[in-house]
């Protein structure tokens, strides 16, 4: 395990200019900050590589999650996404354009309808998804699996209050 990395020389710095604040905090949360960053581009990366946008996973994985058909009313894609009906709605269009996902009827309900991901849009989205564990499970090989599966029940831990927001 190193000795110090970026984290630590912030903390040691902030307790010399302010000795009066503890700064534990930082040790856990600077570093979960710095992490979510390398995230973030390796989710960029792996969804650039297949061609779609951050907002555009979320929906086509969704969808992908519900298991064949492939298909959910837009209440319940805006529900898993936690974006609001304007918003769902004009998402909904960009993939029709891109003929990532169809509009029909729902047979159960005359006024409503389902969304449907079409084969290019599962195609994407299952590429998108392998990549992504290749740069996710490269961004954890530091950890052994039991210290992988520790970390995962801290955070889980750390993270159910917030999940009802």
């Amino acid at each position: 395990m190193p000795a110090h990395d970026e984290v630590d020389r912030i903390v040691d710095a902030w307790d010399r200019e302010r000795p009066d604040l503890d700064f534990s905090p930082l040790q856990v949360l600077s570093r979960v900050g710095r992490l979510a960053r390398h995230l973030d581009r390796a989710r960029k990366t792996a969804f650039s590589d297949s061609e779609l946008e951050l907002w555009e996973f979320d929906v086509l994985s969704a969808l992908r999650r519900a298991g064949a058909p492939y298909q959910l009313s837009p209440k319940a894609l805006l529900l898993q996404t936690l974006v609001s009906s304007g918003t769902m709605t004009n998402r909904i269009d960009r993939l029709v354009t891109r003929g990532l996902v169809e509009r029909h009827h729902d047979p159960r309900d005359g006024r409503g309808v389902l969304v449907q991901m079409t084969a290019l849009g599962r195609e994407r989205v299952d590429a998108a998804i392998t990549a992504l564990m290749v740069s996710e499970r490269q961004l954890l090989e530091a950890l052994s699996p039991a210290e992988q599966e520790r970390l995962a029940g801290l955070l889980r831990k750390l993270s159910l209050d917030f999940d009802d927001d």
